[in-house]
């Protein structure tokens, strides 16, 4: 899916830690916990409990955030939709890591067992 240069241009100067505080909310609203949060954001990025506190202290942009990331080998089988975008069809590399990070953080929220959000092989 095409996104707009001025989307992914916003999309890469937002910082992570404008977005995380939400992502925090969004997870314990519906009974989950930070410890969840942050197993699915380093099985996403390979990013550690302390990396992470660093990286929001320093304000880090997304595309920072991603482009110093490890990206999980398995990433690439988070599809559906997010945000109005199907994620396997954005043609813009770091939009479509921050989609599988939202996408992630939805299936926490919602409830999904852990094994099925970190995409463990069968």
């Amino acid at each position: 899916m095409k996104t707009t240069p001025e989307h992914n241009q916003r999309i890469a100067k937002m910082t992570f830690a404008s977005v995380y505080p939400h992502y925090i909310t969004k997870v314990e609203k519906k009974g989950r916990t930070k410890a969840e949060l942050h197993e699915v954001i380093e099985w996403l990025t390979g990013y550690t409990t302390v990396q992470l506190e660093e990286l929001i202290t320093n304000k880090v942009t997304f595309e920072t955030f991603f482009k110093q990331a490890n990206i999980h080998p398995n990433a690439q089988l988070i599809t559906g939709v997010i945000c109005g975008y199907r994620i396997e069809d954005i043609d813009n590399m770091l939009t479509q890591q921050v989609r599988y990070l939202d996408k992630l953080v939805d299936e926490l929220a919602r409830g999904r067992k852990m094994e099925k959000i970190l995409r463990k092989a069968k």
